[in-house]
């Protein structure tokens, strides 16, 4: 039983839930049963069909079991459907009573067949009008479960990336909504739309900003990153080393984004937008900070001299990351200290291979118990309480 992290509210940022086959389904208009995303057997497979075409596996989501038993990747998520994994990786009820069970209070959501950042689905779309109905239609049930637990459950809505202008309007409906922030893919110009450096984004910024809405980058949230996980490893690896080389790398590859919006100018024009590096650890941080620094005044001095801070500072005033298994080689409390406590929030990624489980806080208790107790209340629940108004 956890002990040092018994009393603290445990907020949990970053989690996933699998799409239930019936979820655009049951809200689609009528007519439109059959061109949102369903559920078809093809050979003999539960297969996602949009519009007429396949766009990927009804799978699992998750390595959980029924009896709460984690598998490797390429034993389960790789090859399971809905039916195999454990009922709470998409059900809320059975997830709510999981939460209790393990002592969390409260869960942040974000997508599994749909792509982490939306992006399986606008690549498989064709029709712009059908395409933003299905993220609608998303955005609309993940508000639905946000209403039905009392806020314990804090999804990410998707955004049409393909469109600047309907991605502005699709964020105020979200807030309107009650959203505590957006799930935004790492690179929009994968479907046509400017990077996110361009000041065209300037209005997603500025709405952004204004609404306390924290825009959320998880890591493989776009299919250039989501790339990186196939390309990393050496063809002759065993394949079940292949998973590790992949997700290891992921990691480290959200390391990007932080540099690109730092350099880019977009906090010199929109000081109090809040960027989330999702899943992607704090230990790489670090290193890059200094990088980032030394890299800029080196190879672009006028550009240097051009932003009102150092690089390494829009971080502190900017992004937040999440963090799980890490220790800090001991000391994970210099570690917390060198990214700075205000800026780092638990997550268990449950129920995904790297996910904490089968008792996240029991599993973290000794290296939490390390730590300040300021530091515990704050990474363990108050920095994402606060991000998110909780």
């Amino acid at each position: 039983m956890a002990t040092m992290t018994k009393g603290l509210r445990v907020v949990d940022a970053d989690s996933h839930m699998t799409e239930r086959h019936d979820l655009f389904t049951e809200r689609a208009p009528k007519g439109y049963e059959d061109k949102v995303p369903h559920v078809v057997r093809i050979n003999g497979e539960d297969t996602w069909v949009v519009a007429g075409k396949a766009f990927g596996r009804a799978g699992s989501g998750g390595t959980i079991d029924h009896d709460g038993k984690k598998h490797p990747f390429r034993d389960s998520q790789a090859v399971w459907g809905i039916e195999r994994v454990h009922k709470a990786a998409w059900d809320p009820a059975e997830r709510l009573r999981l939460l209790d069970e393990i002592g969390i209070d409260t869960q942040v959501l974000y997508p599994n067949a749909i792509g982490l950042g939306g992006q399986n689905m606008w690549n498989s779309i064709g029709d712009p009008v059908l395409v933003r109905l299905c993220v609608e239609l998303y955005n609309d049930a993940m508000a639905q479960i946000q209403a039905e637990s009392g806020n314990r459950f804090i999804p990410m809505p998707i955004m049409p990336a393909w469109d600047i202008e309907a991605c502005v309007r699709e964020a105020q409906r979200c807030a309107a909504m009650g959203f505590r922030g957006i799930n935004m893919t790492a690179d929009p110009q994968d479907s046509g739309s400017p990077d996110l450096g361009d000041p065209a984004w300037d209005a997603l910024w500025d709405v952004c900003s204004g609404l306390n809405l924290p825009v959320h980058f998880h890591i493989g949230a776009s299919q250039t990153s989501l790339s990186y996980f196939g390309t990393t490893y050496w063809p002759s690896q065993d394949d079940y080393v292949k998973p590790a080389i992949g997700g290891a790398s992921l990691f480290q590859n959200n390391s990007r984004l932080l540099l690109n919006s730092s350099y880019s100018g977009m906090f010199d024009r929109f000081p109090d937008l809040k960027m989330v590096s999702v899943e992607s650890g704090i230990g790489w941080i670090p290193f890059m900070l200094e990088a980032m620094d030394y890299e800029l005044e080196e190879n672009a001095p006028a550009h240097f001299k051009k932003l009102k801070k150092l690089p390494s500072e829009y971080f502190r005033d900017n992004w937040y990351a999440t963090f799980w298994f890490e220790n800090g080689r001991g000391d994970l409390q210099h570690l917390i200290d060198t990214v700075g406590e205000d800026n780092i929030m638990f997550e268990t990624d449950f129920p995904h291979p790297t996910c904490l489980h089968p008792s996240p806080l029991e599993i973290v208790d000794a290296k939490i118990g390390s730590l300040r107790p300021e530091t515990q209340r704050k990474v363990m629940g108050d920095n994402a309480a606060q991000l998110y108004r909780l």
